[in-house]
């Protein structure tokens, strides 16, 4: 599979092993992939790349803030940007979210990620 669009994603999630999987699933299929092992680590990122079309964000992670709560935030500080959250804990009704955020129940299969960030990219 090849992405419809390149999109600078950023991945926040705490399991190295998912975060370096996911990483690697999306630069192999043309986006530019960025990590932070927590909310803490993602505002970092964000507050020094400008070019950040996606973030893709698990919802229970230590930190400060939790996924929800980071969405939120990047929600507010750049209202353009596309949010995918994803959980194996948590159900959040898709139609309960704000515009250009999606949610990715756990486990997904990596098409699905794929297909949620060309939706979010168009």
């Amino acid at each position: 599979m090849v992405a419809l669009n390149s999109a600078v994603v950023l991945i926040v999630e705490d399991e190295p092993l998912i975060r370096f999987n996911v990483l690697d699933v999306l630069e192999e299929v043309g986006h530019v992939a960025l990590e932070a092992a927590n909310a803490d680590e993602a505002m970092v990122v964000l507050k020094g790349r400008q070019d950040v079309d996606i973030l893709f964000t698990d919802v229970n992670m230590a930190g400060t803030m939790d996924g929800i709560q980071l969405a939120k935030r990047v929600r507010a500080m750049r209202p353009n940007i596309g949010i995918i959250i994803t959980s194996g804990m948590v159900r959040l009704d898709p139609m309960a979210l704000p515009a250009n955020t999606a949610f990715l129940p756990k486990p997904y299969m990596h098409d699905a990620l794929i297909s949620t960030i060309d939706s979010l990219m168009t």
